[in-house]
């Protein structure tokens, strides 16, 4: 794939309207999150839109909840033709897999091609303090990630979300075929805003991700194209 093939742009607004004028801004951009805050605001009719204009999908709704009640949201969303589905490691074995089970039942009960199914392993708004003090748990930072997408590859699911920063480990570990997906990524002209474990872009890939989120730095810049196009020619001049 090529380099902008595999940056992935949220659609963090709250609006339908506003989320198409973003996506007309970015006509090369072929990868488009929506999140939380687009899908309660309104609805699976921006999927639609983006499914129509032959764009890819990440659906990041980071299901955490029982088995059951996971199953069942993960089984209606794999019917809305998405490419990625997002579920937190931490909901548990039993969860981990009866998703994965109900993504596949999902998609093929709608004649739609299995989305990946990711886990979540730490936010990426969160170190090593927050771990330690805030969730209260005693292991280090990277070794809780790695331990995570391990929980998740052994359950079956085909990759996790991490920060760049655990990427490298996660690649040796874990392996080629498992999916990983770096937010919280910003070129060295961008703040970091609310992200606390980032690297470039460039050095995001070389780390082994295999697709990056990266939102502000594209959605809020005076020309969101330009921005995007910057991007993918700093990590192309620096493979």
């Amino acid at each position: 794939m090529s380099v902008a093939e595999r940056i992935i742009v949220p659609l963090d607004v709250p609006s339908v309207s506003e989320a198409i004028a973003l996506i007309d801004q970015l006509h090369e951009v072929r990868f488009f999150k929506v999140g939380l805050e687009l899908f309660v605001s309104t609805g699976p009719e921006i999927l639609s839109i983006l499914k129509d204009r032959q764009k890819r999908i990440f659906l990041d709704l980071k299901f955490h909840d029982i088995p059951n009640t996971v199953a069942g949201a993960c089984r209606a969303a794999a019917g809305y033709g998405v490419d990625l589905i997002t579920i937190h490691a931490t909901a548990g074995k039993s969860a981990l897999e009866a998703a994965k089970t109900a993504v596949e039942a999902g998609a093929a009960a709608k004649g739609q091609k299995p989305p990946k199914l990711i886990a979540i392993t730490l936010l990426t708004s969160l170190n090593g303090r927050d771990l330690a003090f805030d969730l209260k748990v005693p292991l280090e930072l990277p070794e809780y990630a790695l331990k995570m997408a391990l929980l998740a590859k052994q359950s079956g699911l085909d990759g996790a979300v991490c920060s760049p920063q655990e990427a490298q480990q996660l690649r040796q570990v874990c392996g080629d075929e498992f999916v990983l997906v770096c937010p919280g990524v910003r070129p060295e002209w961008a703040e970091k805003g609310d992200q606390k474990r980032s690297l470039t872009p460039a050095s995001a890939f070389k780390a082994g991700a295999d697709y990056l989120v990266i939102g502000r730095p594209i959605a809020a810049a005076s020309d969101p194209a330009a921005a995007f196009r910057r991007i993918c020619q700093e990590v192309a001049d620096l493979a």
